[in-house]
């Protein structure tokens, strides 16, 4: 695919909230090479107002309708992920190339599935997966490159996603481990993506996931909801190369660590850190020592920024990286490289998840 403007069909847009008007849009607008040509919502009246509200003509309710368009080359997914396999599907059957929020699917089966027919169509795809893309990692995998921290030896990952006991009505879906969208997939998932795309995969693990704190209150409404996800996951086990790592991610707590990642090696340590346990979206700081000094922030370099001068304006937001990702993944169309994760890149970490699974239900370390 070699055209200089690709259109885009976005598909789960509300006019007043979500991931698609916070980081999707705002992310194709800034950048040249795209072109907003179609949205989908659950509703015509829904549709509607999101046409309105970011002046799109094209607005569905039947999402089938946007896919089948001709002036649409790339169909985003950004619904609640127990839909995704099924849009996904359509929008692979129709020829369009894909970017599918993470996680891919509900489950590793639902991942394998649409990877392989990804596969048999011959389209491009992208996952969800944009913390990889942000200009501190880029920074950290150049200064590991260069020996910063010489031999890496062992790497935590300590981090906090919600904080307290209340959600807001929005996010409710995610407290029912059926749904499949929880604290394992969304905040351990990524957070482990990002450890595995830098440092490598795991060899074997072990892990605990306990549900600490089962009632949790609705912002809008104050009723009390019984939550069946887990709200303390914790893994340790060695990767490929004989790294020991360790995550502890959790949730229903008041207060802690945000995020911080420290990568240590025999002649310093690297400390990558920000707000929440969502690399993905919050801004992360990298701090460095060596030579038995104290960590000191390491500036990202200008050059790693500019790299993406039309998303300059997003920096610290949660379309930046989003908006990263789209970039890579059209200049991958465009020459045919492969810069970003596409689905058969995300059946990995969603098998890492399932591996977490067995591993917390046996009580055995297990092979991943």
């Amino acid at each position: 695919m070699s055209k200089s403007t690709l259109g885009v069909g976005i598909i789960g847009v509300s006019p007043v909230r979500g991931w698609a008007a916070t980081a999707h849009i705002p992310a194709l607008r800034a950048l040249p090479n795209y072109d907003i040509r179609a949205l989908s919502a659950h509703s015509a009246e829904s549709a509607r107002a999101a046409g309105e509200a970011f002046g799109v003509s094209a607005v569905f309710s039947d999402h089938e309708e946007l896919m089948t368009r001709p002036d649409i080359d790339v169909v985003a997914v950004t619904v609640k992920f127990p839909h995704h396999r099924e849009l996904v599907s359509a929008a692979l059957a129709a020829g369009k190339a894909v970017y599918c929020e993470w996680p891919l699917g509900r489950d590793l089966d639902d991942a394998r599935a649409m990877a392989a027919l990804a596969a048999e169509q011959g389209v491009r795809t992208v996952v969800g997966l944009q913390a990889r893309q942000a200009p501190a990692i880029e920074l950290v995998e150049e200064l590991l490159g260069d020996g910063y921290v010489g031999e890496v030896l062992s790497t935590t990952i300590v981090g906090l996603s919600v904080l307290g006991d209340v959600v807001g009505q929005p996010n409710a879906y995610m407290l029912d481990k059926t749904n499949g969208a929880n604290l394992l997939t969304i905040a351990v998932g990524h957070s482990l993506d990002l450890l595995n795309y830098v440092l490598g995969e795991f060899a074997d693990l072990s892990a605990v996931s306990d549900l600490r704190r089962p009632l949790i209150t609705i912002e809008e409404t104050g009723e009390q909801i019984v939550k069946t996800a887990a709200d303390q996951i914790a893994v340790i086990g060695t990767l490929t190369s004989g790294v020991t790592a360790s995550i502890h991610i959790r949730e229903a707590v008041e207060g802690g660590t945000g995020f911080l990642w420290e990568i240590n090696g025999t002649d310093g340590t690297l400390q990558i850190t920000a707000a929440a346990a969502q690399p993905q979206i919050f801004p992360l700081t990298v701090a460095g020592a060596t030579g038995g000094k104290e960590p000191a922030e390491l500036a990202v370099p200008v050059g790693l920024i500019q790299k993406r001068p039309a998303l300059a304006r997003l920096e610290g937001a949660p379309a930046y990286n989003v908006g990263r990702a789209y970039a890579a993944f059209a200049a991958d169309m465009a020459n045919g490289t492969h810069t970003v994760p596409d689905f058969a890149d995300a059946v990995r970490p969603h098998e890492v998840i399932a591996a977490i699974e067995r591993s917390a239900s046996s009580g055995e370390r297990v092979k991943v």
